[in-house]
Formats: structure tokens, C-alpha cells, sequence
């Protein structure tokens, strides 16, 4: 069932947005979890990567490899890992694209943008945010 009336369920508009998308719509599209001890520390569940964090790949045929991320390729939505080659034919070697949905950040690259990012997006911050307070002593 549609939840949300402003969001369309078409399959054609869902595939435009997809291959016409900004680098910033993008950026955002290629999130990936953070691993268990950077979401107990932050209270983030996924972030957009960037290059230089650490990955670990969790599911596909590179499952468990781990590295850093040397570039990401917004345009294929992929990202090339460190040590994660193959050798071609005619002897050059090629990074391999990873799907950011495919992997799990466990180390990130902290600047002030992203450290703001992640006081934005810190879940136990907003949980209070518009309760109101009753206090319990009313005579």
C-alpha cells in the first residue's frame, strides 16, 4: 500500500529519477550502513561514502575484503575499493566496482563537514526534539 501520496510508485518515474539524477542526488543514493561500533558511537545508522573511509564488503562475490575506498564513481554508482583488482588479459590490472549497498563503512574520514553531518543526523539529539516536558508536581 502507498504511504506517502507526494512520492510516485511508477515503476518509469522511478528509473528516470534513478539514471538522471545530479551528482548530489547521487552522493546521497550511494549511502552505506556503518558497521556496529561506529552506530553505537554516532547513532547513525548510514552515511553517504566518500573516499578515503574503510569498507568492508559484505555480500557478492568479494564478500569479506576489506580497504579503502579509492574513488567513487557517481556516474556508475560503484565505488573501487584498495586491493581489489583483477588482471586483465593483456596483463593491466583494473579496479572492480562495488555497489555501495554491498558494504559496510567500518573506518570513516572525519572533517568538520562530516562531523556535522553526523551531530545532524545523530538520532538520540532529535528524540526530544517538540516533546513537551509535564512535570509531575501539580498541586
Amino acid at each position: 500500500m502507498k504511504r506517502n501520496t507526494n512520492v510516485s510508485s511508477s515503476r518509469r518515474k522511478s528509473r528516470k529519477a534513478h539514471f538522471t539524477a545530479s551528482s548530489g542526488e547521487r552522493r546521497i543514493r550511494m549511502s552505506a550502513a556503518l558497521s556496529h561500533d561506529l552506530r553505537t558511537k554516532y547513532n547513525v545508522r548510514s552515511l553517504p561514502i566518500r573516499k578515503d573511509d574503510e569498507v568492508r564488503v559484505v555480500c557478492g562475490d568479494n564478500k569479506n575484503h576489506e580497504g579503502k575506498v579509492v574513488a567513487c564513481y557517481r556516474k556508475k554508482y560503484v565505488i573501487h575499493i584498495d586491493k581489489l583488482t583483477v588482471t586483465k588479459t593483456n596483463g593491466n590490472t583494473a579496479q572492480i566496482g562495488v555497489s555501495p549497498s554491498n558494504v559496510i563503512l567500518t573506518k570513516l574520514k572525519l572533517d568538520k563537514d562530516r562531523k556535522a553531518l553526523l551531530e545532524r543526523k545523530n538520532r538520540t539529539v532529535g528524540a526530544d526534539k517538540g516533546k513537551v516536558k509535564v512535570s509531575a508536581d501539580v498541586n
